[in-house]
């Protein structure tokens, strides 16, 4: 079926990837791809078929399964999982417990399909030793992945691989990751851009003003395209493109729910301000006069790490501990949130202080120490980052909105090392550090911004675009929408230490933002109490 599916492409003026290609030619319904394809063509208005067109297009293309009969839905189903858009998960069970059998990188694990919350985390990471040759597989995986984003791109016309250049200049395209950025002096920009076949020159003249602007900004080893004209020795830039996340519209629930979103809690330091977060819990049980009707909206409550102080995550912390065992801080936040009713769903995310590794993407809390949390039935505990999936509404056919939850600890990098957001004083507004990370599809695109795990897949990297973009770190907040997607930056909990104050924060606290799923209303609800600030403030 292979030449059939190429041939019936080629006559619609279709490109396929071969991915895309050899996961149709493993299905026997050729009709039934012929009219998958057509009507991703018509839904998505794009001419190039690869397997992120699928993902990035979740909605669409399962209404186009919905509306095939349902026998060739259930034979299209294996097909269906191979494109990402929907992953079988295997369960077992072990001395009486569920336990996840993880066969793939990345897995979506429905374990609560009543409360309409859905995880898409990636698997447990292998305990091999790292080499250099894994770090080279993570980065060749990223630019394969980026590269595929990018061709989508109008503007990148006449593409080309660097090596195929010619010594004659020409007007053509490029895709490479910066792994140089220097300034000459005439104060024109030179990047030094490679791909897999070559590194090439590329100057950004300073005359140019709205890109050599945008070239200021660029971050070493991000993926982007390039447009312009040159020759194999140098290539002057017209325009600069970047990956984007962008979203064509905002969806709307059905049904008028709320979702709240807060961390940074640091429970266990003496600065944690209790009164404030027991004010909060008043609030979402209704015992607050006048808001019984907006409380009773409230279904999902997003915890996006710091979520404990944790033991020894700065020089001399022991100073600021009220409590100073990890499995003593799990169990007392875990009293604390048990307060909440239980209708309420928790979703729990890591950060740098909760005991796990600073390494990225970070594990779910340890089971041995916050056990506490585990036994909560309402509580979802997720790694970091992860993609959340709420409200999800089948018989409404709402695909839910997915929600990026990333604590923010390359944060910092950016913040003080990209010439536009340094002028911001990003680490006070951070909703501009979060825009700049969408503008560049990854959540640390820089080898130095923060430690990871070189998995074979990115695991930083934004593939499926979020509704909702929130993180944590600064202990600021902020809302902004970027491209459609709405970005928010929560407060904490904890009044300023004085490790904090040496590096110049200025932390909001006790704030709550609120979003109205249906109508997209969004509210920052307010339970600092002053005199306790003060009375813990440095």
């Amino acid at each position: 079926m292979h030449k059939q599916i190429l041939q019936f492409c080629l006559e619609n003026g279709l490109l396929v990837d071969k991915e895309v290609l050899d996961l149709f030619d493993d299905e026997s319904d050729f009709e039934s791809v012929k009219i998958i394809i057509e009507k991703i063509k018509n839904k998505t208005h794009q001419n190039i078929i690869t397997k992120n067109l699928f993902y990035n297009n979740r909605d669409k293309v399962n209404q186009v399964f919905l509306e095939l009969p349902e026998e060739k839905q259930k034979k299209l189903e294996k097909l269906k999982i191979k494109l990402g858009l929907s992953i079988e998960i295997l369960r077992e069970v072990v001395e009486g417990k569920s336990e996840k059998i993880l066969d793939v990188n990345l897995i979506e694990n429905n374990f609560n399909k009543k409360g309409n919350v859905r995880i898409t985390d990636f698997a447990k990471l292998s305990e091999k030793k790292l080499e250099v040759k894994d770090f080279t597989r993570y980065f060749r995986n990223r630019f394969d992945q980026m590269r595929v984003l990018l061709q989508e791109h109008g503007s990148l016309n006449n593409l080309v691989s660097i090596s195929k250049i010619s010594g004659s200049r020409s007007n053509f395209s490029i895709i490479g990751i910066v792994s140089n950025k220097s300034v000459t002096k005439n104060k024109n920009i030179i990047l030094e851009v490679e791909d897999f076949t070559g590194k090439l020159k590329v100057l950004i003249n300073q005359n140019k003003d709205e890109l050599y602007e945008q070239a200021q900004d660029i971050a070493l080893d991000s993926v982007l395209g390039f447009t312009g004209s040159g020759n194999n020795e140098i290539f002057f830039a017209n325009e600069v493109i970047f990956p984007e996340a962008k979203l064509a519209e905002r969806k709307n629930s059905p049904e008028e729910e709320c979702a709240l979103f807060i961390g940074d809690f640091h429970f266990g330091s003496k600065r944690f301000l209790k009164k404030g977060f027991e004010k909060f819990v008043k609030y979402l049980n209704g015992e607050v006069p006048g808001t019984e009707d907006e409380v009773s909206k409230i279904k999902y409550l997003f915890l996006v790490g710091d979520v404990v102080t944790g033991v020894g995550n700065y020089p001399n912390q022991e100073f600021d501990l009220e409590i100073s065992d990890l499995e003593e801080q799990f169990c007392g936040l875990a009293d604390l949130l048990g307060k909440i009713r239980k209708d309420i769903h928790i979703i729990i995310s890591p950060g740098n202080h909760d005991g796990v590794r600073v390494m990225e993407p970070q594990p779910a809390m340890n089971e041995k120490y916050a056990w506490a949390l585990y036994d909560m039935e309402n509580v979802f505990l997720t790694q970091n980052p992860c993609v959340v999936n709420i409200g999800f509404d089948e018989e409404k056919n709402f695909s839910g909105w997915n929600v990026l939850t990333y604590h923010g600890f390359s944060f910092p990098y950016y913040a003080g090392n990209i010439p536009s957001l340094v002028k911001k004083d990003a680490m006070n507004s951070p909703e501009e550090i979060m825009k700049y990370l969408l503008k560049n599809r990854h959540l640390a695109p820089t080898h130095g911004s923060t430690q990871y795990y070189p998995f074979e897949e990115d695991a930083l990297m934004i593939k499926k675009i979020p509704d909702i973009f929130v993180s944590g770190h600064t202990h600021k907040c902020g809302i902004s929408y970027y491209n459609n997607i709405l970005v928010i930056s929560i407060s904490c909990w904890e009044a300023m230490t004085p490790y904090q104050e040496k590096f110049g924060n200025k932390p909001d606290h006790c704030k709550v933002p609120m979003v109205n799923l249906k109508t997209r209303a969004v509210k920052i609800l307010d339970f600092e109490d002053s005199e306790e600030l003060e009375e813990k403030s440095v």
